[in-house]
């Protein structure tokens, strides 16, 4: 069955008036200021770096190596999240978790104070990962669990410039255009948000001719 998509909204509808929960208190998580995430995540992602530097017996050039391998890493972990659990059928369906998460996001793409996870969803995740990793991998997954939030709180930032900010007159004007193409051209295409990198690598990449996002 093909899903329904979501309808367009006027200027003034794209504020956070709009309800998605009768229940005031989810009502209100579901709206975020950006910078909540982004102190949350950029110094979680900092601290266990220098955590793991300063206290654990490992080289800075291990240290720094696993950092950046969670990093990378993570721009995987966004593509795949993005394509498969934020685009399940039930998307659209008002009420509904994968609506609240990410089918309001995309009936208002320019609400400000919904460009993000709710942070308090994220916390949890990203708690449960180090403690995961920890597990796995021992000492390594501080620093490890460090790039991947480093790159979360990265995402977060590239997610909200596209979305709020006019297209630089260079090279990074590519990700304002494959991001909008996702947003209001094929919305089962372009799931790299930070990077394109894993929709060419999975052949995701926009069908259509590619076309300047309008702001």
């Amino acid at each position: 069955m093909k899903k329904d998509k979501p309808n367009k909204v006027t200027p003034s509808q794209e504020e956070s008036t709009v309800r998605v929960y009768k229940n005031p208190i989810l009502h209100a998580l579901s709206k975020n200021h950006i910078a909540v995430p982004l102190s949350v995540f950029y110094g979680g992602g900092l601290v266990l770096l220098i955590y793991s530097l300063v206290k654990l017996p490992l080289s800075i050039f291990e240290t720094i190596g696993y950092f950046f391998v969670g990093l990378i890493l993570f721009t995987l972990v966004e593509y795949l999240v993005h394509r498969f659990l934020y685009h399940l059928p039930s998307v659209y369906e008002e009420g509904g978790a994968a609506y609240a998460f990410h089918g309001i996001h995309h009936k208002f793409p320019k609400d400000k104070k919904r460009l993000v996870m709710p942070p308090i969803v994220s916390v949890i995740i990203a708690s449960l990962l180090l403690y995961l990793n920890h597990l796995m991998m021992g000492n390594i997954a501080f620093s490890f669990t460090g790039g991947f939030l480093f790159g979360y709180a990265a995402y977060l930032s590239v997610h909200y410039i596209v979305h709020r900010y006019k297209p630089p007159k260079n090279f990074l004007k590519e990700l304002w255009i494959h991001h909008s193409i996702h947003h209001y051209q094929e919305d089962d295409k372009a799931f790299g948000v930070s990077s394109p990198l894993w929709d060419y690598v999975f052949g995701t990449m926009p069908r259509k001719k590619r076309k300047s996002p309008t702001n």
